[in-house]
């Protein structure tokens, strides 16, 4: 059955980005390995353990589409304006960028808030699941409790200040369940069943 599934590479003191949103020594993982693995629809190469490529690649052929925020497209660049994994990609946001709105662009950009966004993602995906990105759409779909899974990938780096994923959550506390520990070199993947209240 079709998941909502966010997925975040995170610090041991549970920041995602670093102060002024720098987010190198948090990806170093994706370098530290001896298996190269292509990200699909980049020019992207990662060079991570056998066990973290094995497990991306499991992740990643699950995703039938992406649904995010608009903070997170900017950050980003609009990913020099190609689709992430190929995959149809929903932006909430109160304002499209004009530049991106037109037949065939990369980006659907949703007005009507995120349980919209998250029916259209759905639609799109069919029987795949919807990976989420952006720490405010995450914490919206928790308050719906609509999100089902959180996969973190876990290193071993204190940041001490940032941006968090989980400050200021709605209806906390929220119960998960540890379905899975992967080993990787220099990352220890998590995920999370979200115990639905």
């Amino acid at each position: 059955m079709s998941k909502v599934a966010a997925g975040f590479t995170m610090s041991l003191d549970g920041y995602i980005a670093g102060p002024d949103e720098d987010f190198s020594r948090l990806f170093r993982w994706y370098r530290s390995g001896d298996t190269d693995f292509p990200v699909v629809g980049t020019d992207m190469m990662f060079k991570v353990s056998r066990a973290s490529a094995d497990l991306l690649n499991e992740m990643y052929s699950s995703y039938g589409a992406i649904l995010t925020g608009r903070r997170d497209f900017d950050v980003s660049n609009a990913w020099g304006g190609k689709a992430i994994l190929n995959l149809p990609m929903f932006i909430v946001t109160h304002n499209p960028p004009s530049e991106w709105v037109y037949p065939g662009s990369p980006f659907t950009f949703v007005t009507d808030g995120v349980e919209s966004a998250l029916r259209q993602a759905q639609q799109a995906a069919g029987d795949k699941d919807v990976n989420i990105g952006g720490t405010s759409i995450v914490r919206q779909l928790l308050a719906l409790n609509l999100l089902d899974v959180i996969h973190i990938d876990l290193v071993p780096f204190l940041i001490g200040g940032g941006i968090r994923l989980f400050d200021n959550l709605e209806n906390a506390p929220i119960e998960l369940e540890n379905t899975r520990v992967v080993s990787g070199t220099g990352v220890t993947h998590l995920t999370f069943r979200v115990i639905k209240q």
